[in-house]
This record gives C-alpha cells, structure tokens and sequence, in this order.
C-alpha cells in the first residue's frame, strides 16, 4: 500500500504559515546596500544627464562636475523616496513616487534641449504610469486596514 510521506520540515497535518527565504546577508550588508544600490543608479543617472546635456560633444571638466553634482542630488533624492514612502499610506506612496519618477525623467529630457512641452508631456505620462503600477504594487500588497503583508 502506498502512503504520503511527510515533507521535510513538516510533519504531516501541519502547514507552514509564512514560508520565508532565507536571509544569507547580515545587517551591515543590508545597511550598506541601502545606499549602495541608490549610489550605482545615481551614478548611471549622473552620467546619463552629463551625456545628454553635450550631445556628443567632448567632455569638459564642466561636464564632469554637472554628472557628479547630478549623481549626489539624485542618490539623496531617491534614498530620501525610499525612506518616506514605505511609511506612507498607499494614496501618498504612489504619489510621491509619480512627483520623484516625473521630475527625474523630465530633468533628463530636458538636457538634450527638446521643447519645455513636450517635456512636461512626456514627463506626466511616465510619473502617471510608474504612480499607477505603484498604487497598484503597494495595494496588492496589503490586508484591509492598510498593514503591509510580508
């Protein structure tokens, strides 16, 4: 006769509630990525300005120091984003994140000499649509009264 053998790390009848993955980083290595991650994105968004703003000119020290500069305020920015958000309530969540999304992506635009309008245009239709898929996310992701499900 053939029986269900129990799965590992249970015995039979009983269910893990909360699965979770294990954590092979410690705290200091958590604590560095959390400014790490907004420092390389912050970077690239430097370098991505910089290189838009001369349009394929040559670099000059000017240049440089704009990228730099760039990379400091978008790394401050973006780790002040993550920071504030996630003790927001959802409305306010996606909303800062649509305010930070718009005006990052607009700046950018905006270094390669377009007109203002359609600037701004295109920077309200990707700030809407990252506010969407982010009131979205964070909706998804909590019970009735607002509390975050991990």
């Amino acid at each position: 006769m053939v029986h269900a053998a129990p799965v590992s790390g249970r015995t039979a009848g009983t269910r893990a509630r909360h699965p979770r993955t294990p954590d092979i980083f410690d705290a200091r290595a958590h604590h560095v990525a959390r400014w790490a991650g907004p420092f390389a994105i912050g970077l690239v968004y430097g370098y991505w300005a910089a290189a838009n703003r001369r349009s394929g000119g040559p670099i000059t020290v000017g240049n440089v120091v704009f990228g730099f500069v760039t990379a400091v305020v978008f790394t401050l920015l973006m780790a002040g984003v993550l920071t504030l958000a996630s003790r927001l309530p959802r409305e306010l969540h996606a909303f800062l994140w649509f305010l930070f999304t718009g005006a990052a992506f607009g700046f950018l635009y905006d270094q390669s000499g377009q007109s203002v309008l359609l600037t701004i245009g295109l920077s309200l239709a990707f700030g809407v649509a990252v506010g969407l898929i982010c009131f979205y996310w964070v909706y998804t992701h909590e019970d009735a009264k607002g509390r975050r499900i991990d």
